[in-house]
Parts: structure tokens; C-alpha cells; sequence
């Protein structure tokens, strides 16, 4: 199937740990996917999934009718407007699934809107890994109509799809979630150090506070690197690069409310710690590794 016979496909820019799993999950779902992304080794992974993949984003809007965006920083997402825009076809509907700025999203809108074209603010709650098995929940905000015409493709990718109404609401509730992410990923790691430096093993802290009131989903997914001591590779569900966007754009939100954030701003100082540390392509949980560096813990 060529990508111009590609009627009713779903196009996927941005094919990295987020938009990847769910180019082959609609995949593997039965829907034509097309895919694009400026990594050729993402391309080719997509691609060797059964995704068929294109020279930009604007021929992969003149191939399907739906376009989901998972992209790192605003900069794509105007790139990836610019393209759309440009490709003069016919009305697209555009999922933005990435996590950015309010302003960012409403200047992609307008864009978009100016063209002919639909966007919808539609961050997703969850992480590589659990986007890999469909454990994720979508905030879908903006025209309703078109949320509702595409709950069977979100249903394909996510387990759970929620319409919050005005265009941004999406992001604003993303916002909420990542701050309790942020919080509750320094606090496991904290518990991890407590229980090390106490002498007791890493797995069996894991295995209890998993099975007892102190858990998490945060710290479920996380744990079990914090026990292996391992944040590298195929482990890797949100590099520390990558979340420090998110932490910037939540803690710019908050102070615009002027709303106090003591537990959240107080984990900024860890992941910057993180960076500076070396784990910057690393997952999130490798603040566990900066805390015991502190405590003067070394594993191996």
C-alpha cells in the first residue's frame, strides 16, 4: 500500500519512545499507519513494525486524514505545523500529544485552524513503558465532535480517554498528573536510599513497599530500576533530558497562577542534579543514583 492510496490512515510524527509504541500498537490494531520522524534508526524500527514511512510531514498529511503529533520540544511542533499547513490538502484533524506550553499548543491551534485544519490538545498520562502495552490515558480537549469521532483510534493505542472540554484542558490536567509524577518519582528514589544505606536489599524494598500502603504507580514503574541500579537502554522510559522541559513548562504554569508548589519545586534541584551527574539521556529514575551519591552509597 502506497502512502498516497493511504485513505483513512492514521500518520504518526514523532516516532520515539511515545510515538513509536503507538505508531505499532495502531499497527498491530489493523489500522494503515504512517509514519514520520527526522531519526533514521526510529524510522527504520517503525518501520520494520509495519509502519510505512515518509520523506516529511507534509507528505504524510497528504496520506492520512488523521495525524497524531509526539514531538520533543516546540520547535518540531512548528516545524510539523508549517509542513501540515503547508501541504494544502484537505481537513485534517490534528491529535497534539506531546507536552508543551499552553501558549505553544494555541499557536499550533491558530496555525493550524488558519489552514483549514483541526487540533486537538490531547497530552497523554503514562510512560514509554507503559505506552508499549497501551496503559495510557489520554486528556483530550478542543471540538468535541472530533474527540468523539476518533474513540475507537484512541481505544487502539490507550486504555482510557477522557474529553475535558475547552481546547488547553488537556494540557492543564497534564500539568496536574506530571506534578505528582515529578514528586512522587524523587520520593520512591528517597525511600530506596533510606532502605539501602538501613542495610536492607534493594529488591525486597521493591517487592513490600509495592505490596503495602506507601506504593505507587510511580513507584511500580520506576522501582525496578531504582533496585537494579540500572537506567540505561531498553530501561529507559523518559530520559532526564526530556522531562526537564516538562518540569520548566509546569513550574512556569504554576508561578503565572501564582500557585505554591513547595514538594514540586523542591525535586527541580534533583533532576537538574541528574543532568549535571551524566544522566541526562538516562530515565527519570536515576535520581535514585544522585541521592545515593549523596548519602555516600555505592553499588555496584
Amino acid at each position: 500500500m502506497s502512502a498516497a492510496s493511504a485513505k483513512g490512515a492514521v500518520g504518526v510524527v514523532g516516532l520515539g519512545i511515545m510515538g513509536g509504541a503507538i505508531a505499532k500498537n495502531l499497527v498491530a490494531a489493523g489500522w494503515p499507519v504512517v509514519g514520520y520522524d527526522i531519526d533514521a534508526a526510529r524510522t527504520a524500527e517503525a518501520k520494520a513494525a509495519g509502519v510505512e514511512t515518509v520523506a516529511n510531514a507534509g507528505a504524510l498529511a497528504a496520506a492520512a486524514e488523521t495525524i497524531i503529533t509526539s514531538l520533543p520540544t516546540p520547535a518540531a511542533l512548528d516545524l510539523t505545523v508549517q509542513a501540515i499547513a503547508g501541504a494544502k490538502v484537505p481537513r485534517r484533524v490534528v491529535v497534539e500529544a506531546s507536552t508543551f506550553s499552553l501558549d505553544d499548543k494555541a499557536r499550533a491551534q491558530a496555525a493550524l485552524r488558519a489552514a483549514g485544519h483541526v487540533l486537538l490538545d490531547c497530552p497523554l498520562s503514562g510512560t514509554g513503558a507503559q505506552a508499549k502495552v497501551k496503559d495510557l490515558v489520554v486528556y483530550a480537549s478542543g471540538d468535541s465532535a472530533s474527540i468523539a469521532a476518533l474513540k475507537s483510534l484512541f481505544a487502539d493505542f490507550s486504555r482510557a480517554m477522557h474529553d475535558l472540554g475547552a481546547f488547553g484542558n488537556g494540557t492543564k490536567m497534564k500539568f496536574v498528573a506530571n506534578l505528582l509524577v515529578a514528586i512522587h518519582n524523587v520520593a520512591s528514589a528517597e525511600a530506596f536510599v533510606l532502605g539501602i544505606k538501613a542495610g536492607l536489599d534493594p529488591k525486597k524494598i521493591f517487592e513490600l513497599i509495592s505490596a503495602g500502603a506507601g506504593t505507587s504507580r510511580v513507584f511500580e514503574l520506576r522501582g525496578p530500576m531504582m533496585a537494579e541500579n540500572r537506567y540505561d537502554g531498553d530501561n529507559v522510559t523518559m530520559r532526564v533530558k526530556t522531562w526537564q522541559k516538562d518540569m520548566t513548562v509546569i513550574g512556569d504554569f504554576a508561578r503565572e497562577l501564582t500557585c505554591p508548589t513547595p514538594l514540586f519545586s523542591a525535586t527541580g534541584p534533583i533532576y537538574a542534579a541528574a543532568m549535571a551527574n551524566g544522566h541526562g539521556g538516562d530515565d527519570t529514575a536515576s535520581v535514585c543514583a544522585v541521592l545515593e551519591a549523596m548519602a555516600g552509597i555505592r553499588r555496584q
